[in-house]
């Protein structure tokens, strides 16, 4: 019997030949990713047990993204003990405020995330470098602590299961409905301690924005990772941004590999989705629920905060003007120079939105976007869980960045397609 590319990746890293779903491995960690939340809690966990070191200073990537700039006194005290952490290791990359960005937007970007690799990170949206043909995986503050103290960490390997993406997308539709469209079936404990890998016709015109996307969101049907193989596009984009220009290991499923279950997705046939209050597996077509009023929209995050993503609600927005509040916050300041380079923050400017500097506050409820009692969000995050982003009696609805666009200009859920 065959192995699948996260089993591959598993082998390597726990240097053997073969790995089997379920099997307890200790595995070596190629990257670990550090922001502002998690990270000080580590950090005062390794220094209790008089550990005062880190495995490599080149392989810990160290951002404050989720309360940055710091919105009150307790995040500034975050940053400063993540700051005099990074400074006193001498981390090599590390994200100071003013070039800190959206961890998830940001690695990659940045040119730390490569094939084949085991990637962690204190933040359960790290499947998202999955995308690229490596395993990555949220973890807690007390593995974080181990995985930066000795680099390595033990694992379940997890069974996979293959999602096969047919056909190709509509106007109007992206890989966000895709994903939801995934969740809905499957349900927020379908893939539960699996590693959802993606296959299928509809993933070759997709960009790698696209397919993070796609990857960041398998954390919300359960999953362990998420996980695409690598092509031409992979290729492109690792030749444009990677750090390290040395030789990587590309991983493929084998033929034979098993899969706990295949689902088959037609996605000429998916329209674009909304995933209604309260979980990501709330998913229905735009049809099912537009003309309802909102009171917010929000276009970023490390879903859909990337440069495509912005394109895309420029290009519905330019000319045109919002309804209601609508925050555009850009993942990274890489991302923040594009859009002012490119005219889009001018566009948004003229529509009447809000641009911000790079931040995850408002996606989790943080600040920079805040609802109030009653309020409703549409919003291009990754989870619409009661309270999610302020009051407990708000509502969040997720979607496209070209929903979100569409809505915003309405006041009310609706179907970008009528003004594209």
């Amino acid at each position: 019997m065959g192995m699948t590319i996260t089993e591959k990746i598993f082998a390597r890293a726990a240097g053997k030949e073969k790995v089997i779903p379920g099997e307890l491995v200790d595995a070596k960690i190629d990257i670990v990713m550090c922001h502002d939340v998690t990270t000080p809690p580590a950090i005062s966990m390794l220094e209790e047990k008089g550990i005062d070191k880190v495995f490599d200073v080149e392989k810990i990537v160290v951002t404050p993204d989720h309360f940055q700039p710091a919105k009150d006194i307790k995040s500034a005290e975050l940053h400063k003990r993540l700051d005099g952490w990074a400074r006193r290791h001498k981390i090599k990359y590390y994200y100071k405020i003013g070039r800190a960005g959206v961890c998830h937007a940001l690695l990659p970007e940045q040119g730390h995330i490569r094939p084949g690799e085991v990637i962690v990170g204190s933040d359960s949206h790290t499947c998202t470098y999955g995308a690229f043909g490596a395993f990555s995986t949220g973890i807690g503050s007390t593995d974080a602590a181990a995985a930066i103290a000795t680099g390595q960490l033990w694992f379940k390997v997890p069974a996979s299961m293959k999602f096969v993406l047919n056909g190709s997308l509509g106007a109007g539709v992206y890989s966000k409905d895709v994903v939801l469209a995934v969740i809905a079936r499957i349900g927020t404990d379908g893939a539960l301690y699996k590693a959802m890998e993606f296959v299928g016709p509809a993933l070759v015109d997709m960009s790698m924005e696209a397919r993070m996307t796609i990857t960041n969101m398998a954390i919300e049907a359960g999953a362990k990772s998420g996980i695409i193989g690598f092509d031409e596009t992979t290729k492109q984009y690792l030749d444009e941004h990677l750090k390290d220009k040395t030789d990587y290991t590309v991983y493929e499923s084998d033929a034979d590999a098993k899969y706990e279950v295949t689902e088959e997705f037609d996605c000429s046939a998916i329209e674009p989705m909304v995933a209604l209050p309260d979980l990501p597996s709330g998913g229905v077509p735009i049809g099912e629920c537009a003309g309802k009023e909102m009171d917010q929209t929000y276009i970023g995050s490390c879903t859909n905060g990337r440069i495509e993503d912005l394109r895309i609600a420029a290009k519905i927005l330019k000319g045109k003007q919002v309804a209601i509040r609508t925050l555009i916050v850009p993942a990274t300041p890489v991302i923040w120079k594009q859009a002012i380079d490119e005219g889009l923050v001018d566009i948004f400017y003229e529509a009447g939105c809000v641009i911000s500097a790079p931040t995850c506050g408002a996606c989790l409820g943080g600040f920079m976007g805040i609802l109030a009692s009653g309020e409703k969000c549409v919003s291009t995050t990754n989870r619409n869980f009661v309270g999610r982003m302020g009051h407990p009696e708000s509502e969040v609805y997720l979607v496209s960045p070209a929903t979100a666009a569409a809505s915003a200009i309405e006041g009310k859920l609706a179907d970008p397609r009528k003004l594209m």
